[in-house]
């Protein structure tokens, strides 16, 4: 369990703070909206109105309590950057920063950011690869040229295993988990021998993975 600091709870803040808890983490969340706060507020570990540009609003919190520090303002990029520097100032142990904008990250990352997040373009990065895949159901981008994604298990696979079909050799992907009935488990052995309706995940160059799941 970690403790993490949500700042801002506007769609993604809110969302964001919802599924830390979910994760098993203690949650503060923070927002100057106090209807916001009232709504959020049964579901973390503690929600407090507040406007976390004013420093003295960040010292009481105890901003360097927290493992985690997410700032999730991005209506108001000033906000956003002064809210940054002054968690580093006040000795956050790692702050990270929502933007949508190339520019935005380039200035959080000089006041004190340790890492910026970009919830709009990585979901329309997903959804593109998704949906450029007939047969992908989901997608994980692990830089621009890996990816992992989940496919149903191709029929001419179904009955033989991962050491017959060599299928790192001839697709150029590796099996790293095959799901079903919404429990996964890891593919380690060269012997698993796939079943029919299965869905598995697989990691390889975006590509590869492209060809394989349109391939079906």
């Amino acid at each position: 369990m970690r403790s993490m600091l949500v700042i801002g709870l506007g769609r993604f803040g809110s969302h964001l703070a919802l599924k830390l808890m979910e994760l098993g983490n203690e949650v503060m969340a923070v927002d100057e909206d106090e209807e916001i706060v009232n709504t959020l507020a049964p579901s973390v570990t503690c929600a407090q109105i507040g406007d976390c540009m004013d420093e003295k609003v960040l010292k009481s919190l105890g901003v360097a309590n927290f493992d985690i520090c997410f700032v999730c303002i991005s209506s108001n990029f000033q906000s956003s950057l002064e809210i940054t520097s002054l968690l580093k100032e006040l000795g956050a142990k790692r702050v990270i920063s929502k933007t949508n904008r190339e520019m935005h990250a380039k200035f959080l990352l000089k006041v004190g950011a340790d890492e910026v997040v970009y919830p709009e373009r990585d979901m329309a990065i997903r959804t593109a690869f998704k949906y450029s895949a007939r047969g992908a159901f989901d997608y994980i981008e692990l830089s621009r040229e890996y990816a992992i994604i989940e496919i149903e298990v191709p029929t001419d696979w179904v009955g033989s295993s991962l050491k017959t079909l060599n299928v790192r050799s001839r697709h150029h992907i590796n099996v790293i988990g095959a799901k079903s009935g919404g429990s996964v488990v890891p593919v380690t052995s060269p012997d698993y021998v796939f079943h029919d309706g299965e869905h598995l995940i697989i990691a390889g160059e975006k590509k590869d993975l492209l060809t394989l799941a349109n391939s079906r």
